[in-house]
C-alpha cells in the first residue's frame, strides 16, 4: 500500500482593520512578488467600516519571508496581521450540512449567546454567519455543519420560544437553491383580514361570526363546522357584495414584495384558503399568483343562500392541494413552503419542506417548523436566505421594467 502524500505547508493570513479599496489587491501583490502561492481559501467581511480577511495559501517554495512580508504590507495598510504556518487545507468537511436564520426585533446578544451554545451542544459547527437584514428586522443566517435537522429544529424551537426570536433551520447545500413553490394562506397571513367577517359586516352579524372564527383558528371546533355555521349568517347578501368586499380587503405589509420576487426567481406561488374563491381569485390574478383554491359560496338567483358551494377546503384539503400544486409543478415536497397562521393550516405546514407560522395562534407555533413573529410577510424571504439587498435589487429591477414598459412608443 503506498503511503498518502505529506499535506502542504499553508501560511493563513488574517488582517484586520479600517477597510479602504484596494487592501485585497495589495494583499495578492505582496503574494505574487513572492513567487505566487495556491489560493486554498479566502473569507472577507466589513462591519460598520472595519475589514477582515482570512486568507489561506501554499507557502510558495524560495519565499522564506512570505510571512513577514503580509505582516509589513498589513501594518503599511494600517491592519493589524497574523501569519501562521500550518499543514493542508481546512479542517476535514463535516456532513449535516443547515442552514439557521435567525430574526430579531431587536436581535440582542442573550439570543444570539443562546443559539450558538445550543448549536455547540448539539455537536454542530458554525462555518460562516452573515446578515441578511438590519431594517426592519435584524436577520442572520449561520451555515452550519454537523448538524441533525431532527435534533436542531426542536431545540432551537425552545431557545427561539424563550428568546423571543425566530428561527428557521432548512437543510443547506444545494438544498438552499433552484426553483420552490411556496403556498400562502389568505386571511390573517395573505391579507390582514378574515373574508368572511367582512361579508358578515355586511349583514350585521360581524360579532358573532368573529366569535366562531376565532374558536376555529384556535382548534377547539372542527372547521368545516365552522364554516357552516359562518356561512348560515351570510343569507340573503347580494352577489354584488363581492365586489364591495374586494375593495376592503387590506394586504399583509411586505405581501406584494414577497409574491414579486418569489415570481423573479422563478418560484411559483400559490393560495389555499379556507375562505372563499371570489374573493381569492381576483386577489391572486392581482398579485400574478399562479394558483389559488378555495371555498365557493352558493348564490341562486343572485343572492347567497348562506350555504358553501362543493366540498369544504379544510386542513386535510389544504395540505392535499399542496401536494397537487407539487405535483404539476413537478416538485418534490422538500422544494415547497407553506405559510399560514390557523389550525386548519397544520396538515399544510405538516406536509410542507417547510412550515412556516406567521404571526400564528400558539397551537400552531408549537407545531410548526419555524415561526414569524413581525408583521412583515416578506420576511419569509429571509427564511430562504434571500437578504435585503437581494430584496431591494428585485424591486428596483421591477420598477425599472414597468418604467420602460410605460415609456415604450404606442404603434
Amino acid at each position: 500500500m503506498s503511503t498518502p502524500a505529506p499535506a502542504p505547508q499553508t501560511l493563513l493570513v488574517t488582517l484586520s482593520g479600517p477597510d479602504r479599496p484596494g487592501v485585497t489587491s495589495e494583499i495578492f501583490a505582496t503574494v505574487e512578488q513572492c513567487g505566487g502561492a495556491s489560493v486554498l481559501d479566502v473569507e472577507q467581511v466589513v462591519v460598520r467600516g472595519q475589514l477582515t480577511i482570512a486568507v489561506l495559501l501554499t507557502s510558495p517554495d524560495g519565499c522564506t519571508d512570505l510571512r513577514d512580508r503580509v505582516v509589513a504590507t498589513g501594518a503599511r495598510l494600517g491592519l493589524s496581521a497574523t501569519a501562521v504556518l500550518g499543514q493542508g487545507d481546512n479542517a476535514e468537511r463535516r456532513g449535516g450540512r443547515a442552514s439557521v436564520v435567525v430574526i430579531g426585533s431587536p436581535l440582542t446578544s442573550s439570543a444570539v449567546l443562546a443559539i450558538s451554545s445550543t448549536l455547540a451542544d448539539e455537536g454542530a459547527n458554525i462555518d460562516r454567519i452573515r446578515r441578511l437584514a438590519r431594517d426592519p428586522v435584524t436577520t442572520l443566517e449561520l451555515d452550519v455543519s454537523g448538524a441533525a435537522l431532527e435534533r436542531l429544529r426542536p431545540a432551537l424551537a425552545l431557545v427561539a420560544a424563550r428568546e423571543r426570536v425566530d428561527v428557521a433551520v432548512s437543510p443547506g447545500g444545494l438544498a438552499r437553491r433552484g426553483r420552490r413553490l411556496v403556498v400562502m394562506d389568505v386571511d390573517s397571513t395573505l391579507i390582514q383580514d378574515e373574508v368572511i367577517e367582512l361579508l358578515a359586516r355586511r349583514a350585521g352579524r360581524e360579532a358573532e361570526v368573529a366569535a366562531v372564527t376565532e374558536a376555529a383558528m384556535r382548534g377547539e371546533i372542527d372547521f368545516a363546522e365552522s364554516l357552516h355555521r359562518r356561512v348560515e349568517a351570510l343569507a340573503g347578501l347580494p352577489a354584488s357584495v363581492f365586489a364591495q368586499v374586494r375593495e376592503d380587503v387590506r394586504l399583509t405589509p411586505g405581501a406584494e414584495t414577497l409574491v414579486r420576487t418569489l415570481k423573479r426567481l422563478g418560484f411559483t406561488v400559490a393560495v389555499v384558503s379556507g375562505g372563499f374563491i371570489e374573493i381569492v381569485q381576483p386577489l391572486a390574478e392581482h398579485l400574478g399568483i399562479d394558483h389559488a383554491h378555495a371555498n365557493r359560496l352558493e348564490v341562486v338567483d343572485g343572492r347567497l343562500t348562506g350555504r358553501v358551494d362543493g366540498p369544504v377546503v379544510d386542513r386535510a384539503e389544504k395540505a392535499a392541494a399542496l401536494q397537487r400544486f407539487a405535483a404539476q409543478e413537478r416538485l418534490p415536497l422538500s422544494r415547497t413552503v407553506a405559510v399560514g397562521d390557523g389550525a386548519n393550516d397544520l396538515d399544510m405546514l405538516s406536509v410542507a419542506g417547510l412550515g412556516v407560522a406567521f404571526n400564528a395562534k400558539p397551537v400552531v407555533q408549537q407545531q410548526a417548523d419555524t415561526t414569524v413573529n413581525v408583521p412583515y410577510l416578506d420576511t419569509v424571504l429571509y427564511m430562504l436566505g434571500l437578504s435585503r439587498d437581494d430584496i431591494d435589487e428585485a424591486e428596483a429591477a421591477e420598477q425599472e421594467q414597468r418604467l420602460a414598459v410605460a415609456d415604450r412608443p404606442r404603434t
